[in-house]
């Protein structure tokens, strides 16, 4: 190990060790292959109904065209036009802002961020708000006036920031972004897109049509991410391919957590992002979730597309361990911390019609170490 890998390793630990010094009492933090315990239905669980396994398959990348983003992507910085000249204290209260939204908006997603480097930070932060920019155009509070000419134009000044023309500050700081970093405008123009689905349409006939709804949503954020966060370089262009698979999947199973964290404030909306006829399978329709009962149907129902979410963070897993090594740990933290919310689902015993699952400071803090430990490949971590 060379002197600037031994600086990296005693920087990260250092961090590391600062993360659980915020902590109340020294905790052993289990490794995922350790048997959990046994939930307070358990004899519910062994009595239930069998049913048949919900598909895991969604859309396929080919018809997504995800792999002329990756193409895109994977090109060299130096073919990129020049940089726009900002002043340097206009980006930098720029970023600012956009620091300040995401860490009052995202907690848990903006301390993942803070183990990166600044100018990843920066860039992440940056996407992180025109995201959120987005999707308060569908869900925010103007969203009554919303129409398709508002995406229309909202499109045009996503064309403006990658001509390097901002409209404003906070579209300054990601035209910065993407001048600095190989990313593509297709997965935003997608994002784009799924908003205007959440205009058209609330219910989603199968797990196809959801999948579709979320990798607009969701699944894009990883494929603009990738070029921020860096591949390994030991890795050969063969399997970059499979870094942006992780990469959506994680978006994936994210949007697909948030929908069932979201259920019961969704319902309220009249909104229903649970495929109709997997409810059927179950015995249920929108009906029962508008009543808000939790049910013994509902909760297998519950553990079913809590599974197929859990699947989606195993495929990320790969690629969350090929990315830069400086990028490895903040990964690692949001995933592991993101798959926390499904625990919480299954500790309010499946009751997310009336409960918002949520994940405590102290419980997210116990993770870094824990996503530490998978960064750097260590199969168990113990903090005396």
């Amino acid at each position: 190990m060379d002197s600037k890998q031994t600086k990296s390793l005693v920087k990260n630990t250092t961090m590391c060790a600062t993360a659980v010094k915020l902590c109340t009492s020294p905790h052993t933090i289990r490794s995922e292959t350790q048997v959990p315990s046994v939930p307070r239905n358990a004899n519910k669980i062994s009595n239930r109904r069998l049913f048949t396994n919900l598909s895991k398959l969604g859309v396929s990348h080919t018809d997504l065209r995800v792999n002329e983003i990756v193409t895109r992507q994977s090109w060299c910085q130096d073919d990129r036009r020049g940089m726009p000249e900002f002043c340097a204290s206009f980006l930098d209260d720029a970023y600012e802002r956009c620091r300040s939204v995401c860490a009052e908006y995202a907690k848990t997603f903006y301390l993942g961020t803070r183990l990166m480097t600044e100018d990843r930070q920066r860039a992440i932060w940056a996407i992180y708000v025109w995201c959120r920019r987005t999707d308060e155009l569908v869900d925010g509070p103007n969203a009554s006036h919303m129409n398709k000419s508002v995406l229309d134009r909202w499109e045009e000044r996503l064309e403006q920031i990658f001509e390097g023309r901002p409209y404003d500050m906070l579209d300054a700081a990601l035209t910065d972004t993407v001048f600095k970093f190989p990313i593509d405008i297709k997965p935003f123009r997608d994002m784009i897109e799924g908003m205007r689905m959440d205009i058209e349409k609330n219910r989603y006939e199968n797990f196809q049509e959801l999948y579709l709804y979320c990798y607009y949503v969701a699944g894009t954020v990883g494929l603009m991410s990738v070029p921020v966060m860096g591949i390994d370089p030991k890795y050969s262009h063969n399997s970059i391919h499979k870094i942006y698979s992780a990469a959506l999947h994680l978006g994936i199973g994210n949007q697909l957590t948030n929908i069932l964290r979201d259920v019961g404030e969704d319902a309220l909306r009249g909104r229903v992002y649970l495929p109709q006829d997997e409810l059927v399978q179950f015995g249920l329709s929108d009906e029962d979730v508008f009543a808000r009962k939790v049910s013994d149907r509902w909760r297998e129902f519950m553990r079913e597309q809590i599974t197929r979410a859990r699947f989606y963070f195993n495929q990320a897993e790969e690629g969350a361990s090929q990315l830069s090594e400086a990028s490895r740990w903040p990964v690692w933290a949001s995933l592991l911390l993101y798959r926390k919310i499904l625990d919480e689902i299954e500790e309010n015993d499946y009751d997310n019609l009336t409960k918002r699952a949520y994940v405590g400071r102290t419980k997210k803090i116990l993770m870094l170490p824990w996503a530490f430990a998978r960064a750097c490949n260590i199969s168990n971590l113990v903090l005396q």
